[in-house]
């Protein structure tokens, strides 16, 4: 579910530090995929490499930015994708041929040195390969950093682990973890700051955001049941491109007016490979686990080094910068120890 429901949900601005003490559930391939995309050359729209010529984009964002958020006093657990679900398939299918188009529009891009064209179609080449998620989950190791590994979708288990209170949010881009039932979504922590939109000269303010369920169904007046639907109406990471039509005024009022599945569908033409009723349940069950332990333990700095700096190749002087912060973090939990005994 994407832009266009995004703008009819209410949410609320926020800042770093009303999360500080809370556990945010991250969508790991969510966010690393965002890094891969945007920490690039900007005169090729390559990722970063080392010299053996491993990206190290997603790492980049993944250290700095998670040492920010844990210098602001947040909690951190990252959640990974496991098997795909089959009714995945069609849409896996149709980003592989956007991508394949992207590349070619990429090397038109290139050959005519058009920088906007370049930064525009290289992020919609990339992809994330098990290399670079091991890569990711050595880094959170040596971090301290919690992960868990989901049975299917990260977004799903990671509602499931905010709906069962073991974390506060689910922090993602991914507007599909409010369907799947998190209390709360926060959204923007990475790309705070400007940025610009594609394809147009004009910039906008990004700010961290939360969305919360309730509040959503509350104000639409809708059940969960229900904004399920209309996120199907109006397109699903199963359905991308919705119903033809429809955009989300047009949904809530026909969701509104039938109130259940089949009687939407016996208004709409779905189109889509896909089982309507099976994309709905796997919204209401889909496959996670109570299998999983939290524990937040001391980042090794020095492994933190070896892998960054001696394997990675990152600048060691900000690296050195980055543990200084660590070490804040370290000192503040110490003192709370203290006081706590106290």
């Amino acid at each position: 579910m994407g832009v266009k429901i995004s703008k009819t949900l209410p949410k609320k601005e926020i800042r770093m530090e009303d999360l500080s003490g809370k556990v945010l559930a991250v969508d790991g391939f969510n966010i690393l995929y965002q890094f891969l995309t945007t920490i690039k050359d900007r005169e090729t729209g390559e990722p970063f490499r080392n010299s053996k010529g491993n990206v190290t984009s997603h790492l980049s964002g993944l250290f700095y930015r998670s040492v920010n958020l844990l210098h602001a006093g947040i909690k951190l657990v990252y959640v990974f994708d496991g098997e795909r679900p089959e009714l995945k398939t069609e849409t896996v299918n149709n980003r592989a041929e956007k991508k394949k188009e992207a590349k070619v529009k990429l090397e038109e891009a290139l050959a005519a040195g058009d920088r906007e064209a370049i930064l525009r179609h290289s992020g919609a080449t990339m992809r994330l390969t098990d290399s670079m998620l091991s890569e990711a989950k050595k880094l959170l190791n040596v971090m301290g950093i919690p992960w868990v590994q989901a049975p299917s979708e990260g977004e799903a288990q990671a509602a499931h682990m905010a709906a069962k209170g073991d974390a506060y949010a689910v922090m993602s881009q991914d507007i599909d973890t409010i369907l799947f039932g998190t209390p709360r979504l926060v959204q923007n922590l990475s790309v705070t700051g400007r940025r610009k939109m594609p394809g147009r000269n004009v910039w906008i303010d990004v700010s961290p955001q939360m969305i919360e369920l309730d509040k959503v169904l509350s104000e639409l007046d809708v059940t969960r049941d229900q904004l399920i639907i209309m996120g199907m109406l109006i397109g699903t990471d199963y359905n991308p491109d919705g119903i033809k039509g429809l955009g989300p005024a047009k949904a809530l009022t026909l969701v509104k007016e039938e109130k259940t599945l089949e009687k939407v569908l016996s208004k709409v033409e779905w189109k889509f490979d896909c089982d309507p009723y099976k994309v709905f349940d796997l919204f209401i069950n889909p496959s996670v686990t109570d299998d999983y332990s939290i524990e937040f333990t001391e980042p090794d700095t020095e492994k933190i080094r070896t892998l960054l700096v001696d394997v990675h190749e990152f600048s060691e002087d900000r690296i050195t910068n980055s543990l200084k912060k660590l070490d804040d973090v370290k000192k503040r939990r110490q003192q709370k120890s203290i006081l706590s005994w106290g």
